[in-house]
C-alpha cells in the first residue's frame, strides 16, 4: 500500500518538531490535501493539536506499547484515504528506551520506511549546523534524512550562512523559519496545555503555524520527498468485530480534565459491541443514560480538583456504580478518596497529592490480580507520566522491576499505567463482556 509520508525529527527536544509538524499538517491541508497526522511515542497532547491541523484524529505510533509488528498496520489504518501522512517524532531522532533506540523516532522511521526531515535549531550557530546534520544523516544508514528545516533563523544573513554550510552536507534545506514568539504554545507541569482546554486559542495558534510553515518552507519539495516513500507490505490494522446482540453504553470521561485517550480505544469498544458515549465530569451531573461500563482515562484532574469535588451528584453516582470501570492515571486519581485534600469518588482506597517530582517512563508490568481488564500473571507494556503520588490502602494491581501500582477488584481496574489497547485488544472485549454479565468477570 502506497502512502506518501514524512517523519519530522530533530537532534533533541525543544528544536521545533511540534511547530514544524503541526504547521506542515495545517499548510498541506490548506492546499486541499487530505493529511493523516501521527505522533511517535505515547504522548497525548501533541495529537490534539495535530487533529486541529489535519481535521482527522491524531494517532500514536509506539513500538513499546503496541509491538513493532503493529506500527505499520496502525499507520495504514489511520492514513486510509489520505494524500500524505506527517509523523511527528519524539525527543532526539535516535533517543529510545533506556540506552537503545527502541521506540525512538528512528525506529519508527525504519518500520515505516519513511524519509526523515530534520528540524535543526539554528540559533547561536551557523556553519556548525552542517556538522550536526552530517552526523545525524550518517549515524544510521538505515535512516534516510531527506531534508532539513532550519528553525529560529535570525536574519537573511544568518540563513545564507547556514545554507552555504549545508550545501556541502548533501542534505537539501527545505525550509528556514524565523524566530517568532507569536507562535508559542503555553506549557505547564506536564508539557503543552492540551488543545481541548483552550479550543479557540488553539485553533488560532494552529492557523498561525500553518501560515508560518507555508511561507517558510518549500511545500512542493516536502510533498515530493514524501512521495519517495515506497509501498508498505503490511495490511492495515482493524479491530476484530465480535458478534453481539444489543450494544451496551460505555461512558467515556472527556472534557478538560480527562482529555487523554487513543482513537483506537473507541474503535475497539465499538467492535466489541459497545456504544461509547462521552461525558464531562466537570459539567455533567449524571452518567449517560443506560451506562453499563465506565472508562476514565488520563488528563489533569489536579488542575480541576475543586470543580471535580464540587460536582457531588456525579461523584455519588460513580461511587455507587455497579458496572466495570477502567481507569488510568487521572481516572485513578478521580476514583480515589481524595486529591490534594479535596474529596473524590472513593472507589479506590487511598489519597493522592501533587508533588514536584515527575514520574516518567515505560513499564513492563505483570498483573497481580483479577479485575475487569486483567488476569493474574499477564504481562502489560505501559507508560507512566505524572507529578502526583498516591498513598494506597490495599494490595497493588501491577508489579514491575522497581515498583508496584494500581488497584484491582471485581469491578475496578485503576492504575497510573497508560495502556494502548491496540497492543492489548482483549481489554476492550473484557470490559464490554463484563458489563453484560455483572456477576461474572469473563
Amino acid at each position: 500500500m502506497v502512502v506518501p509520508r514524512l517523519v519530522i525529527a530533530a537532534p533533541s527536544s525543544g528544536s521545533g518538531k511540534t511547530t514544524v509538524a503541526t504547521g506542515l499538517m495545517a499548510a498541506l491541508r490548506g492546499r486541499g490535501l487530505a493529511v493523516s497526522p501521527h505522533k511517535v511515542g505515547p504522548d497525548y497532547i501533541d495529537p490534539g493539536y495535530h487533529a486541529l491541523a489535519a481535521g482527522r484524529p491524531g494517532r500514536n505510533l509506539d513500538p513499546w506499547l503496541v509491538g513493532e509488528e503493529r506500527v505499520a498496520p496502525l499507520f495504514l489504518h489511520g492514513a486510509a484515504g489520505c494524500d500524505v501522512a506527517v509523523v511527528e517524532g519524539v525527543m532526539g531522532l535516535f533517543d529510545g528506551r533506556a540506552d537503545t533506540d527502541f521506540a525512538s523516532t528512528a525506529h519508527v522511521a525504519r518500520l515505516l520506511d519513511a524519509p526523515v526531515v530534520l528540524v535543526v535549531d539554528a540559533a547561536r550557530q551557523s556553519r556548525s549546523v552542517a556538522a550536526v546534520v552530517h552526523g545525524f544523516a550518517t549515524f544510521d544508514p538505515r535512516v534516510r534524512v531527506g531534508g532539513v528545516v532550519l528553525n529560529r533563523v535570525g536574519s537573511d544573513r544568518h540563513e545564507e550562512l547556514c545554507r552555504a554550510a549545508l550545501a556541502s552536507a548533501g542534505v537539501p534545506v527545505l525550509g528556514a523559519i524565523r524566530r517568532d514568539d507569536a507562535v508559542s504554545t503555553p506549557s505547564r507541569h506536564l508539557g503543552l496545555v492540551p488543545a481541548v482546554e483552550r479550543r479557540a486559542e488553539a485553533v488560532r495558534a494552529v492557523d498561525r503555524l500553518g501560515a508560518l510553515v507555508a511561507r517558510s518552507c518549500d511545500l512542493d519539495a516536502l510533498v515530493r520527498l514524501a512521495a519517495t516513500a515506497p509501498a508498505l507490505t503490511a495490511r492495515p490494522w482493524t479491530p476484530a468485530p465480535i458478534e453481539v446482540g444489543e450494544k451496551v453504553v460505555v461512558a467515556v470521561a472527556g472534557g478538560a480534565a480527562f482529555s487523554f485517550g487513543y482513537a483506537e480505544h473507541l474503535e475497539l469498544l465499538r467492535a466489541a459491541g459497545a456504544e461509547p458515549v462521552v461525558f464531562d465530569p466537570l459539567r455533567d451531573e449524571r452518567l449517560p443514560a443506560g451506562t453499563a461500563a465506565l472508562v476514565i482515562g488520563g488528563g489533569f484532574p489536579e488542575v480541576y480538583a475543586a470543580e471535580l469535588a464540587a460536582n457531588e451528584p456525579l461523584r455519588a453516582q460513580v461511587a455507587s456504580f455497579g458496572g466495570p470501570i477502567a481507569a488510568e492515571c487521572a481516572g485513578l486519581l478521580y476514583l480515589c478518596q481524595e486529591l490534594d485534600g479535596r474529596p473524590m469518588c472513593g472507589r479506590v482506597p487511598g489519597r493522592a497529592r501533587m508533588t514536584p517530582k515527575l514520574t516518567l517512563g515505560y513499564r513492563d508490568a505483570v498483573a497481580l490480580r483479577r479485575s475487569p481488564l486483567t488476569r493474574p500473571g499477564e504481562r502489560y507494556r505501559g507508560h507512566e507520566f505524572h507529578r502526583t503520588t498516591l498513598t494506597p490502602a490495599g494490595e497493588p494491581l501491577f508489579r514491575w522491576p522497581g515498583g508496584t501500582d494500581g488497584h484491582g477488584d471485581a469491578r475496578v481496574t485503576a492504575s497510573y499505567l497508560h495502556l494502548h489497547w491496540a497492543g492489548s485488544p482483549e481489554a476492550a472485549q473484557r470490559l464490554v463482556s463484563s458489563s453484560r454479565s455483572p456477576s461474572v468477570l469473563r
